[in-house]
């Protein structure tokens, strides 16, 4: 008989994946319950080194699909993981001015001041990794180079420092606060904002968009934390456990599939998970098509897309070491369960 973990442990973004539908199920952990192994999840603790993996993922037995950020900075800071799946859902990537702002387009940035936010108790400045890669694609779209802007640093530290990213807050301090009021004192000329919360914000501010980077047509200006996002599993447990990453990645993939013929539910999930009212999930996540891009899979493009934004953190002085996305990717788990649909197939 096959021993396997008294327990797994999970950990996922408040933001649209496949991973939180599966969860929100109850699949996952039906399903383990009959191998005898408890599945818990790191938002659900109080021990602090234990909410810690959510970020570096050093918890044995554990797996995680969220923004790739810290996936990315736990690989390349030597934790053993591995990619068993990558799933892409388009993020809104917004610049904000204020309303009165003589910046209408990406070229009016040219000479002005912009907002980076800078956390610096983190292990690895997530926010700041983000709003840099966008605010990049997006005065590359104006034609304005990265020198020919003035970069204004926003302290955006919570006194509680390190904690989980929970709904609109980064640990009890209000996400974007900083930045919002940085722009309203007059300090910033222009901020960047993301997913349903950066446009309830910009709504609430009556601010001006100046471009949405994240549904762009060309995928290399889309690549941010958010998109691909991907879905990791430490590598003993790979080892020692296939049948149980099997399982796990078998319930996300249906979970997608799940989401796939039912647009209304998989809207109104999404909205519960993020904590926002449906109209800002449609306009941050397209929300005509969301239900059709929860798929996950090991597609090339996606691991193409990983490897750049990784290179981009390691070249920008986010990551200890170059991450190499082909290696970092195991594919046997997908491959078992194409072999299994093709003998239920014959």
């Amino acid at each position: 008989m096959t021993a396997f973990p008294n327990e797994i442990w999970y950990t996922r973004c408040p933001v649209p994946t496949p991973l939180g539908i599966a969860i929100n199920q109850g699949v996952i952990d039906r399903d383990l319950a009959e191998l005898g192994i408890t599945v818990r999840s790191i938002q659900d603790t109080t021990d602090p080194d234990v909410r810690a993996s959510h970020y570096d993922h050093h918890l044995a037995h554990s797996f995680r699909q969220g923004g790739s950020v810290p996936a990315i900075w736990a690989r390349a800071a030597g934790s053993d993981t591995r990619v068993i799946g990558l799933s892409w859902v388009d993020e809104s990537q917004l610049i904000l001015t204020l309303p009165d702002s003589d910046i209408r387009t990406p070229a009016d940035l040219r000479g002005k001041r912009i907002a980076l936010p800078r956390r610096a108790s983190q292990k690895i400045d997530i926010f700041r990794a983000t709003a840099l890669r966008a605010l990049l694609a997006g005065l590359s779209l104006g034609g304005v180079g990265e020198d020919e802007v003035e970069w204004v640093d926003v302290d955006a530290t919570d006194p509680d420092g390190f904690e989980l990213v929970a709904r609109g807050n980064w640990g009890g301090r209000p996400l974007y606060a900083a930045e919002f009021h940085a722009l309203v004192r007059g300090e910033v000329d222009a901020i960047h904002v993301k997913g349903s919360l950066g446009h309830e914000y910009a709504l609430l501010a009556g601010a001006h968009v100046v471009i949405d980077t994240g549904f762009h047509l060309d995928p290399r200006i889309r690549v941010n934390n958010g998109a691909p996002r991907p879905l990791t599993v430490d590598a003993a447990t790979l080892e020692r456990y296939p049948a149980v990453a099997r399982r796990l990645l078998a319930h996300v993939v249906e979970a997608g599939e799940w989401a796939e013929a039912r647009p209304d539910e998989t809207l109104a999930y999404i909205a519960r998970e993020t904590g926002s009212p449906e109209q800002f999930v449609r306009a941050a996540y397209g929300g005509d098509t969301l239900h059709q891009r929860l798929k996950t899979d090991l597609d090339d493009a996606s691991a193409e897309a990983l490897q750049d934004f990784s290179d981009f953190l390691f070249e920008r002085g986010f990551l200890p070491a170059r991450v190499d996305v082909a290696a970092w990717i195991d594919r046997r788990p997908f491959e078992t369960l194409d072999y299994l649909e093709a003998l239920d197939a014959a």
